[in-house]
C-alpha cells in the first residue's frame, strides 16, 4: 500500500509503500477512503506530543470500508463505512473507564500519533473506536465532522448554549465555518467573528445573523451592545485575541477554546469574578451524535480534496489558512 510518513520531527512527508497490515484480534482493517486533514496532525510532524515514536502516519479524520476483521470484532461487517477520530483506543480498567469517560482513558491512544492513521491507502483501528456513517453521507463530507465537527459541536452543547442564547463565533475556517452552521441549527442568534470583511457573505451564507469585523472594532464592545454573548467559540489560535473576546461575555457567560495556541491567556480575574463567567477548553465530542445531527441539519464542511500524493501541499494550505476550509486526502 501506499502510505505518506513523517520520518522523524519536523521531517518532510515522504510517500513510502508498505506490506498492508493485518488486524489482530480487537482489531480492523479499513480501506481508507477519505482522511481530513487537522491542524493537530502538526503534532506528529513537528513533535511535541507525549510518547510519540517515529516513523509514524498521521492522520485522526479518518473514513473507510472495513476490509478485514480481527478474530474476536463482533458486531461489525466486512464492507460497512466506519469512521475512526482523535481517540484511538482506551483501556476499559482505569477510573475513567469505569465511569464511561473513555476519552479520559489513563492509558488512551490517538490515531496518527499513538498509532499510524490515515494518510494511507490502508489503516488498522481498533474495533471499539470505530463510528458507523449514515447512509446518505458520504466519506469526502464525512471525514472532517470526525473531528472539526465533533468537536464544535460537542463545545456548543459543553456550553449550555440553548435556543435564543446569543453564540459569537471566533474564527471562520475549518472549525469556525462548521461552528457557525451547528450553532445556527441548535436556534442559536449566531455571530460570526473574523479579520476583515471578506467572509462576511460567507458567514451570512452559512446562517450567521450577525457579522463583526475585528480589524475594524472592538468586537469586545459590539458583543456588549447586542447583550453580551452566552458563549464564545474560540476556534482560532490567537491568545491575545481570545483573552479580549472575555469583555464580551454576558453574565455568566461561558468562553470554550477549541484550538490550541502555545501562547499563554491574559485574562483579569476581576473581569471574571464581576460577571461570574467562566473559561474552558475542549476537545472532541460525541462523534455518533455529530454524523446523525450533520446529516439530518443539512451541515456539510467545505473542503478542497487532494491526492494522497499531495498530502504536504493539503497540510501546508491547511496550516496557512489557505485553504476552503478543510482539506481532505481522497483515496484513489
Amino acid at each position: 500500500m501506499k502510505a505518506i510518513q513523517v520520518r522523524s520531527a519536523g521531517a518532510d512527508f515522504e510517500l513510502i509503500e508498505r506490506e498492508i497490515p493485518e488486524p489482530k484480534a480487537q482489531e480492523v482493517l479499513i480501506k481508507v477512503e477519505a482522511c481530513g486533514i487537522c491542524h493537530g496532525d502538526s503534532l506528529a510532524k513537528e513533535g511535541g506530543f507525549p510518547g510519540l515514536s517515529y516513523p509514524r502516519i498521521p492522520g485522526h479524520e479518518v473514513v473507510g470500508m472495513i476490509d478485514q476483521l480481527g478474530s474476536a470484532v463482533s458486531g461489525w461487517k466486512v464492507g460497512q463505512r466506519v469512521g475512526v477520530g482523535w481517540h484511538g483506543g482506551h483501556c476499559f480498567s482505569c477510573s475513567p473507564c469505569r465511569t464511561g469517560e473513555f476519552g479520559a482513558c489513563d492509558n488512551s491512544l490517538t490515531t496518527g500519533l499513538s498509532t499510524d492513521g490515515g494518510y494511507a491507502e490502508y489503516m488498522i483501528a481498533r474495533a471499539e473506536v470505530l463510528h458507523g456513517i449514515p447512509d446518505g453521507l458520504g466519506p469526502i463530507e464525512a471525514a472532517p465532522l470526525l473531528c472539526a465537527g465533533g468537536t464544535t459541536l460537542g463545545a456548543l452543547r459543553h456550553s449550555g448554549a440553548k435556543g435564543g442564547d446569543l453564540v459569537a463565533v471566533q474564527g471562520l475556517g475549518g472549525l469556525g465555518h462548521l461552528a457557525v452552521q451547528f450553532a445556527v441549527k441548535l436556534g442559536c442568534k449566531t455571530v460570526a467573528l473574523s479579520r476583515g470583511n471578506a467572509k462576511e457573505k460567507l458567514a451570512r451564507q452559512l446562517g450567521a445573523h450577525a457579522y463583526i469585523d475585528t480589524s475594524a472594532v472592538e468586537a469586545a464592545k459590539e458583543l456588549k451592545a447586542m447583550g453580551g454573548a452566552h458563549v464564545i467559540i474560540c476556534t482560532a489560535p490567537n491568545a491575545k485575541g481570545v483573552g479580549e473576546l472575555v469583555g464580551g461575555l454576558a453574565r455568566r457567560g461561558h468562553l470554550v477554546m477549541v484550538s490550541f495556541s502555545r501562547e499563554p491567556l491574559q485574562i483579569p480575574a476581576g473581569q471574571l469574578l464581576r460577571g461570574a463567567q467562566s473559561i474552558s477548553g475542549w476537545v472532541g465530542g460525541n462523534l455518533d451524535d455529530t454524523l446523525r445531527f450533520s446529516m439530518h441539519a443539512g451541515i456539510t464542511p467545505m473542503v478542497e480534496t487532494f491526492p494522497l500524493e499531495q498530502a504536504a501541499l493539503a497540510y501546508e494550505k491547511m496550516m496557512t489558512a489557505k485553504v476552503l476550509f478543510r482539506s481532505v486526502l481522497k483515496m484513489a
